[in-house]
């Protein structure tokens, strides 16, 4: 990825995350909306810790490839 294509992900992500964020906070009084927001939230953060673990995989095979 270049500079500028790391900088608009970072700033979206930052983006989106302050808008769950200010979800969570607003809705004190509607408890459904809460629960989704944090399902959601974590349903992301499950998914984003398996494309981790994958990419990891990716690079230790490519090490160990290259080591040899």
């Amino acid at each position: 990825m270049t500079k500028q294509t790391k900088i608009l992900t970072g700033l979206l992500a930052g983006a989106a995350l302050g808008a769950v964020v200010a979800l969570v906070i607003a809705a004190d009084k509607d408890d459904e909306l809460k629960g989704k927001v944090t399902d959601w939230f974590c349903d992301l953060l499950d998914s984003s810790k398996d494309k981790l673990n994958a990419v990891g995989s990716l690079v230790k095979d490519n090490l160990a490839k290259v080591k040899v």
